[in-house]
């Protein structure tokens, strides 16, 4: 080989990593479910892709699976169910968004919540908050909770867009 070659090859592996940096930057990212407080959606152990770039685009919407910075340097990945402005309070076990019942049992989220944490009495929600729950209620530590609380849009670092292991088609 001669030196053209040699520095045609480092200048392609250059931009091949260049541009997988600034996908990982910009636009996707792996991350991996800790805890079962997504469960049945998402298991302990689930890889995901994460999608960065999409809410620069569209604001999240109500029951969007989203990634967000949690204690001890570590995410949480837990559902969208109030939204800016919204008026969210837990009675009797169920979630309520300015006085109407939430229906979230799409998503297999049928278990009585038994601590309404700060949502006990009604939380309005600021103009860039969002209220998030995970779907396994009785074990998720969410925004019910003082430590968590409601999530501010700039903390959410992007969308859960595509579990890729265990592949989505195989049923464990």
């Amino acid at each position: 080989m001669n030196k053209k070659e040699i520095l045609s090859y480092i200048i392609y592996i250059g931009a091949v990593v260049i541009f997988s940096l600034m996908i990982i930057k910009f636009v996707g990212q792996r991350t991996v479910v800790h805890g079962d407080s997504m469960e049945a959606t998402l298991q302990d152990g689930d890889n995901l892709i994460m999608d960065k770039i999409g809410y620069r685009f569209h604001d999240p919407e109500r029951f969007d699976v989203i990634v967000f910075p949690g204690l001890e340097n570590d995410y949480y990945i837990k559902r969208i169910i109030g939204l800016p402005g919204e008026t969210v309070q837990i009675i009797d076990g169920k979630v309520y968004i300015n006085g109407k019942l939430l229906k979230d049992d799409t998503y297999g989220i049928t278990d009585y919540i038994d601590e309404p944490g700060i949502a006990g009495e009604p939380l309005t929600l600021g103009k860039d908050e969002y209220f998030c729950m995970g779907d396994n209620r009785p074990v998720s530590l969410d925004s019910r909770y003082p430590e968590v609380g409601p999530v501010e849009r700039s903390e959410i670092l992007g969308r859960a867009w595509v579990r890729v292991f265990p592949a989505p088609f195989i049923k464990p």
